[in-house]
């Protein structure tokens, strides 16, 4: 779960850098990358959603 979170963190970040980057620079590269990095951090919450619900299902059963 660590982890998770630690990806989560890191693609805020690299959203965040890129939009700056794309709005300092008019730079369409770095407008690409934060859409990169957005679709990425979708994929990680819905990863970590779905381990929480595992989670959720399979405890009772233990």
């Amino acid at each position: 779960m660590l982890v998770i979170r630690l990806l989560a963190v890191l693609a805020a970040i690299g959203i965040g850098a890129s939009l700056i980057a794309w709005m300092l620079t008019g730079n369409s590269r770095y407008r690409r990358w934060a859409w990169n990095f957005l679709r990425a951090g979708l994929v990680v919450v819905f990863v970590f959603l779905a381990l929480l619900a595992l989670e959720r299902v399979f405890l009772p059963l233990a």
